[in-house]
């Protein structure tokens, strides 16, 4: 049995939720919580780094990185599932992945910005920059959509864990000025049952 360190919250650790389903694997993987600011939870040791998602397999070795743990996940499946063989399909996958990503990554980080400081230390200039590659982002990806095959590659299912993150801690406010990726979000949830599943509460 796998084990996935996890935060409920967690974006990326959703990510891997909802491609252990769409690989048919989530049966294989048991979910146990990890406290990343707790300097005694063992995902310290588990991942040096003491970030989540961490997978631990079956001979101990740890992956860690939501994207090295999607190529494994892929890999045991039988491979070419959610990361294409093809060439131009594979980095056009990747890519996406990597732009969903970075949208995540800033999000977080205004995320901390906002609970770890209190507002009177808040930089203007750093929220301005990490705010900066969300609107790009999003607005690169509103010009031009990426077509939603039958099953869902890594590309597809990072850029719907970004979308839904900002759903959960921004509001919807994103939704007014992208209706393309309003539509998009919606076909992906409509294939995808464990979007919904996966849903962070609160």
């Amino acid at each position: 049995m796998l084990i996935l360190r996890s935060s409920p919250s967690s974006p990326f650790v959703r990510k891997i939720r909802i491609a252990a389903s769409v690989l048919g694997v989530d049966g294989e993987i048991a979910i146990e919580s990890a406290d990343t600011v707790n300097p005694t939870d063992t995902v310290r040791q588990q991942n040096p780094l003491g970030k989540i998602p961490a997978l631990v397999l079956e001979d101990g070795v740890v992956l860690f990185d939501s994207r090295v743990i999607l190529d494994y996940l892929d890999h045991r499946a039988g491979g070419g599932l959610i990361v294409p063989k093809d060439p131009r399909a594979r980095f056009a996958a990747l890519r996406l992945q990597a732009l969903a990503d970075g949208i995540m990554d800033a999000s977080i980080l205004l995320v901390y910005e906002a609970r770890w400081r209190p507002s009177e230390r808040h930089e203007p200039k750093w929220i301005e920059h990490q705010a900066g590659k969300v609107t790009r982002a999003l607005a690169s990806l509103e010009s031009a959509p990426p077509e939603l095959a039958a099953r869902p590659d890594v590309g597809d299912i990072a850029l719907a864990c970004a979308l839904g993150y900002r759903d959960f801690r921004f509001g919807e406010a994103w939704r007014n000025d992208h209706p393309r990726l309003v539509a998009w979000l919606d076909q992906f949830a409509a294939r995808v049952p464990s979007f919904a599943a996966t849903k962070p509460a609160g």
